[in-house]
């Protein structure tokens, strides 16, 4: 008989009820329950799921009030998998790393996290086999996810001298009503560089990288202009030959589909019967890939609340040991539907 990995999920906000999706979809692994914070319509959404509800110590009893009933708090839980994805609001999962060590469960974080909160900064494609038997592990953020898909994909083939990368981010996620609403394009706190390069070392230390970022007033998706110094001259069709082979990146062709800008791809997205239009696979405009020796420029597109729950999945196999790198992917994509090569011919 098989081996099943018992998962919860601390936290069903944007990403954590994505990964219970996919988790569910996993033959591998079993949800045992999330945690919720909150009786709100995500709590009342995952009960509707089937998806078993606990919650904090303190909070029982206003679950209950409102007469949404809890099968026990965030300790029962813990009590009852052997891996607890931590979806909480940035910088609570270290708050709550000593528990998951008392109650001797692998822990994966997410990039909202500093990198020290786990043993590994972890991206699918390029490091994980150093994620093998951890017991903690980080997934990068959404923006540094994106940017570890297009470069180990592309020193895999050529070998990656260095990276300029401008970050165009969303202003919100949709549903952040509270931020309200922007008129303006506002610099990084951080100046130069911003952290997303910085992140992408804490998996690559090698790599020569430097990131700026803004953000805009849009909630849909983050913009990547990104420029690479490979190891030797190329020409546009072999980066094309490549990315179109790599998991979880997919092109579009302006001028064959008219897609010029995130709304159409997230309006494809919908026509294509994605579960909340999302776009976990990397999306590079193919006819605006730039070669000039070796310098290679293009544009990409990182759908903020999806890209990263392939990545929590193999993050699953790599601490628990049931399957290797490249089975845990095709499992994974096959599983997610996810695509490759082209977004839509």
């Amino acid at each position: 008989m098989s081996r099943v990995v018992r998962v919860g999920i601390n936290g069903y906000g944007t990403i954590g009820k994505r990964v219970a999706d996919a988790v569910i979809k996993q033959g591998d692994m079993e949800l045992v329950g999330v945690v919720k914070v909150s009786p709100d319509y995500s709590a009342l959404t995952a009960l509707k799921k089937g998806i078993k509800l606990y919650t904090l110590s303190d909070r029982v009893s206003t679950f209950r009030d409102r007469g949404i009933e809890v099968a026990g708090t965030l300790e029962d839980l813990l009590s009852e998998v052997d891996v607890i994805i931590d979806a909480t609001p940035a910088g609570y999962g270290a708050k709550y790393l000593n528990m998951y060590r008392e109650y001797d469960v692998k822990a994966v974080f997410q990039g909202g996290e500093k990198a020290d909160v786990a043993e590994v900064s972890f991206n699918s494609l390029c490091n994980y086999e150093e994620a093998q038997g951890k017991n903690t592990v980080r997934v990068v953020s959404c923006n540094t996810t994106g940017l570890l898909r297009l470069i180990c994909s592309l020193n895999n083939a050529f070998g990656v001298r260095s990276v300029r990368a401008v970050i165009v981010r969303r202003g919100a996620d949709p549903k952040e009503v509270k931020k309200g609403p922007i008129n303006a394009i506002v610099l990084d706190k951080a100046g130069i560089p911003s952290h997303h390069g910085l992140d992408a070392k804490t998996v690559l230390p090698w790599l020569d990288i430097l990131t700026v970022a803004v953000s805009v007033p849009t909630t849909l998706m983050h913009v990547h202009v990104v420029n690479l110094r490979l190891g030797h001259e190329v020409r546009v069709e072999d980066i094309v030959k490549v990315l179109k082979e790599t998991p979880r990146i997919v092109l579009i062709n302006s001028k064959r589909t008219s897609i010029r800008s995130t709304a159409e791809l997230v309006e494809l997205s919908r026509d294509l019967g994605r579960l909340r239009y999302d776009i976990p696979e990397l999306v590079i405009w193919e006819d605006l890939i730039h070669a000039d020796g070796d310098e290679v420029v293009l544009i990409q597109a990182v759908h903020q609340e999806s890209i990263v729950i392939p990545e929590n999945i193999d993050a699953i196999r790599a601490l628990t040991g049931l399957a290797s790198k490249w089975d845990s992917i095709r499992m994974t994509d096959e599983s997610l539907g996810l695509l490759r090569g082209e977004l839509i011919g």
